[in-house]
């Protein structure tokens, strides 16, 4: 390839479908937008391939789904690596590109503790893998959670589609980074295989050791048959081929899959993007009363500061600022009936009414930091 071929695939997701087989797909490719995402932190290197995989990952799910907003993936687990947050954006307009950022909490010690550890992916430990999709103003966000399992945050994406939503998926990723500190730069691939059943043909009640449904378990027959073949074949692809840049995503699934009839549709664009503003994070401060506003002042020298978690942006404020604003804001506020915005939370195929802060929603108060930039009305805008 050419280097203007090169760089045209680069932060792109290439929707792709078999036709012999009857599985949907994406490749994708994280270059610059990736760099940008991890150039606001000062994440070890275990931490930054977690996110990056998460980011990568999250960019081949959110454009699979029929989305207007915003798609959210949440990991969080009891390991050295606390907390793993991806956000995929919507284009706003057709020909527009994608948004998709992402961040992290880990406990320092406890990581140079676990240094012996072979994967990164063992640094999250137990824990819960949320997906959470907002199409917008006017629409409930749906959230479907499954535990951490399997070896890989691959395999864990895969279970949570047997689990959650009864789909056959597969994910095969890749992250490299060339350089080190400040000139290092990050790329992240991968690949995802969905098969949507037809008709009657989902398996009830098989599960794997863990007690969970899992891609292997759902099919039968010719679909079975058909989603084993395609595992089979993506099984071959190198890392290489994964990442980029010198193969194109449709030179590899030429490559891959060129007996299951591939036919590709038109690449979606992606950039690193942020949606905080110091409107978003004044209605978060405002939450709290003038007594706490004042004394987070007190203890900033006479100023509150918060910082965006995904792009390290930093806001401040003075605390009668904040405390002005809410009380202007109250008489236009209903005293009655707005109960803000519920959230639909699906765990293992059933449905329920949640609260906003259920230790798994976007704002940054369920781990004692101060709210972060880019959550406005509790609901992650």
């Amino acid at each position: 390839m050419t280097l203007t071929e090169q760089i045209a695939w680069d932060d792109t997701i290439l929707p792709f479908q078999l036709d012999r087989s009857g599985i949907r797909g994406r490749v994708a490719r994280l270059s610059r937008s990736l760099d940008q995402m991890l150039l606001h932190h000062d994440y070890p290197g275990p931490v930054n391939r977690l996110v990056a995989e998460a980011a990568v990952l999250t960019a081949l799910v959110g454009h699979a789904i029929k989305l207007r907003w915003k798609l959210s993936i949440q990991i969080r687990g009891e390991g050295p690596v606390q907390l793993i947050a991806t956000d995929y954006f919507a284009p706003a307009e057709k020909g527009e590109p994608a948004r998709i950022r992402a961040c992290a909490d880990y406990d320092a010690e406890a990581l140079a503790a676990a240094g012996g550890i072979d994967t990164p992916y063992r640094l999250i430990g137990k824990g819960l893998f949320a997906i959470l999709i907002d199409q917008g103003p006017g629409n409930l966000p749906y959230q479907g959670v499954t535990p951490i399992s399997g070896h890989s945050l691959a395999e864990c994406a895969a279970t949570y589609f047997a689990q959650s939503e009864q789909l056959p998926t597969r994910f095969r990723l890749a992250v490299s980074c060339t350089g080190e500190d400040g000139k290092a730069r990050w790329r992240a691939g991968g690949v995802m295989l969905q098969k949507l059943p037809e008709g009657e043909t989902r398996h009830e009640g098989r599960t794997g050791a863990d007690g969970l449904v899992h891609p292997d378990g759902i099919l039968k027959g010719d679909e079975a048959e058909d989603w084993n073949r395609a595992n089979i074949l993506l099984d071959t692809v190198e890392q290489d081929e994964l990442l980029g840049p010198d193969v194109s995503p449709i030179s590899l699934l030429v490559r891959l899959f060129h007996e299951e009839e591939p036919r590709v549709f038109d690449p979606q664009p992606v950039t690193f993007g942020c949606t905080c503003s110091q409107d978003k994070v004044r209605e978060v401060l405002s939450r709290h009363d003038r007594a706490e506003l004042e004394e987070m002042a007190a203890a900033g020298g006479g100023e509150i500061t918060a910082d965006c978690r995904f792009c390290g942006r930093r806001y401040r404020f003075r605390a009668e600022d904040i405390a002005a604003a809410d009380e202007a804001l109250d008489a236009a506020r209903p005293t009655k009936g707005d109960a803000g915005r519920a959230e639909t939370t699906r765990k293992d195929g059933g449905t329920a009414p949640a609260g906003g802060r259920d230790g798994l929603g976007s704002g940054a108060e369920d781990d004692g930091h101060l709210p972060d930039a880019s959550e406005g009305g509790g609901d992650g805008s």
